[in-house]
């Protein structure tokens, strides 16, 4: 079973590079690490990046994590080839573009761009974003699955992710103490459903959400409380129709909570997603 350490970056197509890059850093509060002519990096932690946008379709996007050891890749590359997944190493090249030392890269059953990055660079700096938007970090994706349950079970068998709880099909599913770094919800094309970065504490998720009202930027769901995992969110509206996600107070599920824990089966309702009463504009949330 491959073991991944942590979630490490997305990668998003956009047709309006300089609209989605003042976007990431005026809204979100992301701080460019660096820039090209056609492709940006962007901080929002210690990494050297956590989110890139690149001149292309908005459509293609990429969802990449972290292995430990170069033989844990090895073994990653033909653990997904024994299960007749077609992966691929890249080039020195395209991994220099990933700030990595290596990696491999395949589709899931859903048609999902996955990579998995051996010795991703860290940052030499302290992250400064471009507002205080109180961000601590990159911590968890949405992605949209063709086949939920069969989706659920390609991340828990191959990929060594488990089930922390369920929303109708749609499981939610921790790859280390984090209640859930990557979320599968129904959908008719595959595709990064949402992007999580955690926030110091419910202050800064309302000053986001009067913030966010201000600038005339939609408001997709929340203020609100998971409860699921816990957290206490606002989902909003960014370039090309990507949703991003403040949230703070994630439940920690930890080795000692692994020995009684039991995923929970929870009704697909609005009130299975906040326990306040708000209801998301997300058409994946609703039922």
């Amino acid at each position: 079973m491959i073991h991944l350490h942590d979630i490490r970056y997305v990668r998003l197509g956009t047709p309006d590079l300089d609209a989605s890059v003042k976007y990431a850093t005026d809204v979100l509060g992301l701080e460019v690490a660096e820039r090209s002519s056609k492709t940006v990096y962007l901080r929002s932690d210690s990494r050297d990046h956590t989110l890139v946008y690149f001149d292309g379709d908005a459509r293609d996007h990429t969802a990449a994590f972290e292995v430990d050891t170069a033989k844990e890749l090895d073994d990653a590359l033909q653990t997904l080839e024994n299960a007749g997944v077609r992966a691929v190493r890249g080039t020195a090249e395209e991994a220099e573009q990933r700030h990595a030392r290596d990696f491999i890269r395949f589709n899931d059953l859903s048609g999902n761009r996955i990579e998995l990055v051996f010795a991703p660079h860290h940052s030499g700096r302290r992250f400064f974003g471009s507002r205080d938007a109180g961000i601590t970090g990159f911590s968890h994706i949405g992605l949209r699955t063709l086949d939920g349950r069969r989706d659920e079970a390609f991340w828990t068998t191959l990929l060594g992710a488990k089930v922390s709880d369920r929303i109708g099909e749609a499981a939610l599913l921790r790859i280390d103490d984090v209640h859930h770094k990557i979320a599968l919800f129904p959908s008719s094309f595959p595709g990064v459903q949402h992007i999580n970065h955690q926030v110091e504490s419910i202050d800064d998720v309302m000053r986001a959400y009067y913030i966010l009202r201000e600038r005339n930027i939609p408001i997709k769901f929340g203020p609100g409380r998971h409860p699921t995992s816990g957290a206490m969110f606002l989902y909003f509206e960014g370039p090309d129709g990507m949703v991003y996600e403040y949230s703070t107070g994630v439940r920690m599920i930890t080795e000692e909570d692994e020995k009684t824990y039991r995923p929970r089966d929870f009704p697909m309702v609005p009130s299975s997603f906040c326990m306040w009463g708000s209801r998301p504009d997300i058409p994946e949330f609703k039922t």
